[in-house]
């Protein structure tokens, strides 16, 4: 690998810790440590941060407003807020539609709607999933139907997350029955606040409001709201989801638990001994040191054959499945390690910066809502299940 690659990487990710140090602001930085809830003024705050920063979009071209980020330093860039506990970079804009609106769109859709994505002036949802079509997209049943200059869309989405929030959907619809299921898939976006739609909240068990169900009953969507050309969008919907394989948050998020299992361990006394001390609890945190090295070294290798193009998609998938598994298994000996205090969840807490926990030291809220939610991380983004059947077919030629 060229050094020049290697040594931006690492600066961008000694700038973030910089950053989050010296410039993030306060109010905001408790409240990711302490894992409170953000609402969406947090959200729009921290994007337009990162947008100060040239960060938001670091990964775009240049000619539309980003750096031209390789893909190592996307990881790194993923990786490292994640280590520190930052917030989420929500991905809907400036990772998924946002390129493939330069990739795809028109000059009228790239000027419409590029500048608001960067500067996260608008907010976007994820229209893919369905109740009969989670990991098989291409059974989905939204139906979009050409009238004159309009697309009428009918249909329902699911697991659709910050839908409540959103300005724009951009969403699968089935414009064509016939052929291939795939064949039949195109690319809308469509504006939240047209008539028929309606969002609907799904509870989840860490008490807050994550997903929704979106409804789409006889929406008019202009036909210049297509992207690219009509039965094209399981194409585009695939060029997003590669998009989305560079995996560093998954990597960052175990190993931020894990730094939080190992000094809640040593700072912890119990009959005037440190729990490090207990030899069963060192072991297990010795265990996760050790998968966590495994897990960064294939996470390297996964980012180091996409830059070199020798990828076959097996790489990422095995980065899902082991990353996702080994921060659920850390959090679970977080857990136990916290004995009684893991045993009382106060989601109301989890609102205000005030709202310390009965037990516990005072992140211990935020640790029980990311073990509840991150139970779905198996799940979203392609479920383990699918991941394997991906490997085995890649990988294994099954």
């Amino acid at each position: 690998m060229n050094n020049s690659v290697l040594d931006k990487a690492q600066q961008l990710r000694e700038a973030v810790r910089h950053f989050y140090r010296n410039e993030m602001p306060a109010g905001l930085r408790d409240k990711s440590h302490r894992h409170q809830v953000l609402d969406k003024q947090d959200y729009l705050q921290w994007m337009q941060l990162l947008d100060q920063k040239g960060w938001a979009a670091g990964h775009w071209p240049k000619e539309h407003g980003g750096q031209e980020w390789s893909l190592l330093e996307r990881f790194v860039f993923e990786d490292e807020l994640a280590r520190l506990g930052c917030p989420w970079v929500i991905p809907f804009g400036v990772k998924y539609v946002g390129p493939v609106i330069y990739s795809f769109g028109s000059d009228e859709q790239k000027q419409r709607f590029l500048p608001g994505i960067v500067k996260t002036e608008e907010f976007w949802a994820q229209g893919y999933s369905e109740p009969n079509a989670g990991s098989d997209l291409a059974g989905l049943r939204t139906r979009a139907v050409r009238d004159g200059d309009h697309y009428v869309v009918n249909g329902q989405k699911v697991w659709t997350t910050y839908a409540q929030w959103a300005d724009w959907l951009f969403c699968l619809v089935r414009t064509n029955t016939e052929g291939k299921p795939q064949s039949g898939i195109s690319f809308l976006l469509i504006d939240m606040r047209s008539e028929g739609v309606t969002v609907k909240p799904i509870s989840t068990m860490d008490g807050y409001h994550h997903v929704n169900e979106v409804w789409l009953e006889d929406v008019r969507v202009p036909a210049a709201n297509l992207v690219g050309e009509e039965g094209a969008g399981w194409t585009y919907a695939k060029f997003l989801l590669k998009n989305e394989r560079t995996a560093g948050a998954i990597v960052g998020q175990a190993r931020h638990v894990l730094d939080r299992l190992t000094l809640y361990a040593r700072e912890t006394q119990v009959k005037g001994e440190p729990l490090i001390n207990q030899p069963l609890l060192r072991n297990r945190i010795g265990e996760f040191e050790l998968r966590f090295l495994a897990l960064e070294v294939a996470s390297y290798d996964a980012v180091m054959a996409m830059l070199e193009e020798r990828d076959n998609g097996g790489e990422a998938s095995l980065v899902k499945i082991r990353g996702t598994e080994l921060y659920q298994e850390v959090t679970d000996a977080l857990l136990d390690a916290m004995g009684e205090a893991a045993m009382v969840f106060d989601p109301d807490a989890l609102h205000t910066a005030d709202g310390l926990p009965p037990l516990g030291p005072e992140d211990t809220g935020g640790i029980l809502k990311e073990h509840f939610y991150n139970r779905a991380n198996t799940i979203f983004g392609g479920s383990s299940e699918v991941q394997r059947n991906i490997i085995a077919k890649v990988v294994l030629g099954l």
